[in-house]
């Protein structure tokens, strides 16, 4: 039982495939209460989910990019716990210019990237200073990533968001770690989920991600990456933080073959 007694908010549920679904499975498994969020029409889906989980938890109202939103999260979560010990962040958005076109980054204009920006990295630092106040020394705020050492085909301004979450997660690290607050990414492989499905070329990938994996790799099975998550938000790694923990099979560690370059897959928003 890692997470025995720990209350946590859980963001980014849409649907039963998601990675945050899965983590929140894991975390009740593993003792934890939890809060979810999602926001306007999503919040049909995400009660949906939630009533499948082993006990269906309350689902609060949380636009990422509205103020008024982080306020009345903050006051909910004060009543209902008095603390919050960790966080997942899986949020991510961009607009359809943003990816997959023939431009590439030159398609997309200043609105498009500011929406892609907030939504997929600011909003990080936004939940962490929104539950900063209700974190005890220990808490862990966990976000999810795709690796963004090195530009993907198709990925584009989602690729630039996904550096921009690394740089905010380190800097999260050096400024919450005097509160005790940890602050880390779990960087999965890619995963048969909505998201993924917006992006092009998702198909081709899933064949190849597996056979380059040395562990191997199934886009089906969201379990790895959630057992990561509830780790970091559990106290098994009290002196970690500000770092990215790959659940990829091995292929962030494996170089290209002759005649792949150019060819890598797309991950998942």
């Amino acid at each position: 039982m890692l997470l025995d007694g720990k209350k946590l908010l859980i963001t980014g549920v849409l649907t039963k495939d998601s990675i945050a679904a899965a983590v929140a499975r894991v975390a009740q498994e593993q003792g934890a209460e939890l809060v979810l969020t999602s926001f306007g029409r999503g919040m049909r889906l995400t009660e949906r989910v939630a009533r499948t989980l082993p006990s269906p938890p309350d689902v609060v109202e949380l636009d990422v990019t509205d103020a008024a939103h982080h306020a009345a999260l903050a006051d909910e979560l004060g009543r209902r716990w008095g603390k919050v010990d960790g966080a997942l962040h899986a949020v991510g958005f961009a607009p359809e210019a943003c990816l997959g076109q023939d431009e590439g980054l030159l398609a997309a204009d200043w609105d498009d990237v500011a929406t892609a920006l907030q939504v997929s990295a600011y909003s990080l630092k936004a939940l962490a200073e929104t539950l900063l106040p209700l974190m005890p020394p220990g808490a862990s705020v966990v976000a999810l990533d795709f690796d963004a050492a090195q530009a993907w085909p198709a990925y584009d301004w989602m690729g630039v968001a996904k550096a921009a979450l690394e740089a905010t997660c380190r800097y999260l690290a050096r400024d919450l770690g005097g509160r005790g607050v940890r602050v880390n990414l779990v960087a999965a492989g890619p995963l048969r989920t909505l998201a993924a499905r917006s992006i092009p070329g998702f198909g081709a990938m899933e064949a190849a991600w597996g056979q380059r994996a040395p562990l191997g790799w199934d886009v089906r099975d969201p379990e790895p990456v959630a057992r990561a998550c509830v780790a970091l938000l559990s106290d098994w790694f009290p002196a970690t933080t500000g770092e990215i923990l790959h659940v990829d099979g091995g292929v962030h560690a494996v170089a290209l073959a002759a005649g792949e370059a150019g060819t890598r897959p797309e991950p998942e928003v």
